[in-house]
């Protein structure tokens, strides 16, 4: 299929509206073999994806392995590949964000996708003080202006880190949360990264599977998955897992949104649409733990545009239902 593309900020990259979160084919989301991961990765790529998006923490760096075997083995051109750092510091302090140990975690990323330039390298969700540093960001374009990097982005878990980040002049990307239960982005931060020309990766789209319509009030997920050891944040910021919202009030919003679901489509590919809608995003960055997933995700780039009624629908669940518990925390 042919991927409509956009610009992602300042790189000169065309990249695709759907591109590939690779978390789950690293770990924290059940087990996946490895047969399932690569094959998941081609189907996404068959199906025009030319973004893919890693951390060298996803299975202490077998999402990048992956990707960088499927990569050598499908030859030609390659997608962008964008991957994080920073989460390996242990503890995870701002006071261990040096030049050093970013020059370490870039060298092992570079190693383990087989790449001798990384294309995108992002600061993995850091403390809220590393956006104060400026010598932080200086040592990321010291990374660049040595060809280790090719350029530097950051992974936030809030619109106000976001927003401090944008007023560093070299940052390419903000990656942040953004989708049909966290909707504060838009309200001033999209237009702010578009007017600065810094590109918007949005991760979590389908708020960790909630927003595929599939889930039920006795699910059970496995003890290595996210879902299950990080429900009240016990692992990590818990606006990761499920968005942040109450398990059983994003079910009864769940059922509010089934409706707007067309004839031979999915509610994922509906929620995904819908962050389309904002032309200040750049690429959304579903997962996939299977063939099948992979091609619906990228499916949901042919679906037309929603309708004004279904975005004033999407509006009135977000302000009934989800924003009191997400909209001021994120």
């Amino acid at each position: 299929m042919t991927m409509p593309h956009r610009k992602l900020g300042k790189t000169g990259w065309d990249v695709s509206e759907i591109g590939f979160g690779a978390w789950a084919i690293g770990g924290s989301w059940g087990a996946v073999p490895e047969a399932d991961a690569r094959a998941a990765l081609h189907a996404a790529l068959d199906a025009g994806v030319t973004f893919i998006d890693t951390a060298d923490v996803y299975g202490d760096g077998r999402s990048e392995e992956i990707i960088g075997a499927v990569l050598r083995e499908r030859g030609g051109d390659r997608p962008v590949v964008a991957t994080k750092a920073g989460r390996r510091l242990d503890p995870h302090m701002a006071e261990g964000y040096t030049g050093e140990a970013l020059e370490g975690f870039v060298d092992r990323s570079r190693e383990k996708l087989g790449m001798e330039t990384l294309d995108l390298v992002q600061l993995h969700c850091p403390p809220t003080e590393v956006f104060y540093r400026p010598e932080v960001f200086a040592a990321l374009e010291a990374l660049r202006e040595d060809g280790k990097i090719r350029h530097y982005g950051v992974s936030v878990e809030k619109v106000e880190e976001g927003l401090k980040a944008l007023e560093y002049p070299g940052l390419a990307s903000v990656q942040i949360i953004y989708n049909i239960f966290r909707q504060r982005p838009a309200d001033l931060f999209l237009e702010r990264a578009r007017a600065r020309d810094v590109g918007v990766i949005v991760r979590v789209p389908l708020a960790s599977g909630m927003l595929t319509g599939k889930m039920r009030r006795d699910q059970d997920f496995a003890a290595d998955d996210h879902r299950a050891f990080n429900r009240h944040g016990e692992a990590f910021d818990v606006g990761e897992t499920f968005a942040g919202v109450p398990y059983d009030v994003a079910l009864d919003a769940v059922e509010e949104l089934r409706g707007l679901v067309p004839e031979g489509a999915s509610l994922a590919q509906v929620a995904l649409r819908w962050i389309l809608m904002q032309a200040g995003v750049s690429v959304v960055i579903p997962g996939a733990r299977s063939e099948d997933q992979a091609r619906a995700n990228a499916g949901a780039a042919e679906l037309a545009p929603l309708s004004p009624d279904a975005m004033d629908t999407v509006r009135g669940v977000y302000d009934d239902l989800i924003a009191p518990h997400v909209h001021q925390r994120w």
